[in-house]
């Protein structure tokens, strides 16, 4: 379902955007919430920053014109799950791409447990989660010390699965769905037959406004696209927002619960774009926009709207600097996986389904994303069928004595 233009919602979400990449919690398998940290690592932060605004160029790019709206979050942490499992220039190239710099692994795995134990502590008044689950195919010998580093730095659930099970993806598909409050269907099609692992992260955003839009002052007005424009609801409230007016666009915040999360919305001026707006993006000027924000009286007037966007995370990845690590070649997954001359793993593709839907009472939001990695040289099962005449044995191993021999021909079915 799409409702709006890209350009103008590209301009209204960057904040949801980020606030996916800093603002969302992690459920923990047992319940317990953790103690937040005291100090955390603000490298992690800005290269989370960093590469979701490097992403949101790459999507822009490749569905020009389409409404668009993802998880920096969810792919962030589905990447880093991975990240633990390369070695040599892909774990380089997989750095350079996430823009981690010079960080140890060590240190961005503790940036992100640490960044989770303040985001597992949200404001009450809002639903917000994360789960990370890891899918291996049945008896693939995946090293131990992986999965183990995902389980404590991730929280992530390790499950075996038959693969060739026609309902396997059935159930990694509940997995997603239950863990997205049911916004998230479908997200795997199938099971390629040389798949043997999925890394899939979902997250899920329920919040109300800390000032609901009353129903009654919503309007239809005119929403200007790129070529015309078209009507739709406008929902219309007075009141005191962080507002910020920066260079070619304004920035306005309007808060969630007791606000600590907000969505901000930037909109550039009459006669500059979203592309400019975007493309001057990073995470400085980000943090330009919100120091930059005070409170303001203003007259807000927003759409109401519902978007749905899925989409593979190959291309832009490769882009974006991550080509080596879906080349079945040169991939190097020593981390994760017992590589021999004849065997090599590497990711498949990097799959991301998103929701949002706004209105008057609030904001609800899903993602998920998968990344799917495949082995080049998958032992092979040879298939024996008993369905013409034949002949059988019944002999001694330690001795190979017969002690029956026959043949069937199917004179006696």
């Amino acid at each position: 379902m799409k409702t709006m233009s890209h350009a103008a919602l590209s301009a209204m979400l960057i904040l949801t955007l980020m606030l996916s990449g800093c603002a969302l919690p992690a459920t923990d398998p047992a319940g317990a919430l953790p103690e937040p940290v005291d100090e955390l690592d603000e490298g992690l932060v800005s290269a989370n920053t960093a590469f979701a605004l490097d992403l949101l160029g790459e999507l822009r790019r490749d569905h020009p014109g389409e409404d668009l709206f993802f998880s920096p979050a969810s792919v962030s942490l589905a990447l880093a799950m991975t990240y633990n499992g390369a070695d040599g220039e892909t774990f380089d190239a997989m750095a350079r791409t996430l823009r981690l710099g010079e960080m140890s692994l060590d240190r961005v795995n503790r940036g992100f447990a640490d960044l989770l134990t303040i985001l597992k502590n949200p404001d009450p008044e809002l639903e917000l989660s994360i789960a990370n689950s890891i899918w291996a195919r049945q008896g693939m010998p995946f090293k131990e010390e992986f999965l183990k580093t995902n389980q404590e730095y991730y929280g992530a659930e390790t499950r075996e699965l038959d693969f060739d099970d026609p309902g396997a993806p059935d159930i990694i598909n509940s997995w997603v769905e239950e863990a997205t409050r049911g916004r998230i269907e479908d997200m795997l099609d199938d099971i390629r037959p040389d798949s043997i692992m999925f890394l899939i992260n979902a997250i899920y955003f329920g919040g109300s406004w800390t000032e609901e839009f009353d129903p009654e002052m919503t309007r239809e007005d005119d929403f200007h696209r790129t070529n015309d424009r078209v009507r739709v609801p406008f929902m219309n409230r007075e009141g005191d927002y962080p507002y910020h007016d920066g260079d070619g666009f304004k920035a306005v915040a309007i808060p969630y619960g007791q606000e600590r999360l907000s969505m901000y919305i930037l909109l550039p001026d009459e006669g500059e774009d979203v592309d400019g707006l975007i493309d001057g993006m990073n995470s400085e000027s980000w943090d330009g926009v919100v120091e930059g924000l005070s409170p303001t009286k203003v007259n807000l007037s927003i759409p109401r709207f519902t978007v749905e966007f899925e989409a593979s995370l190959a291309d832009p990845l490769r882009n974006l600097g991550m080509a080596v690590a879906f080349d079945e070649a040169d991939a190097d997954f020593s981390g994760m996986y017992p590589i021999t001359a004849s065997e090599n793993v590497f990711i498949q593709d990097v799959k991301h389904k998103a929701f949002v839907t706004v209105d008057e009472s609030g904001t609800e939001a899903a993602a998920a994303t998968s990344v799917e990695i495949g082995v080049t040289s998958m032992p092979q099962m040879t298939t024996f069928r008993a369905d013409s005449p034949f002949v059988f044995a019944i002999a001694d191993s330690a001795t190979s004595s017969i002690l029956f021999l026959g043949i069937v021909n199917g004179s006696g079915f």
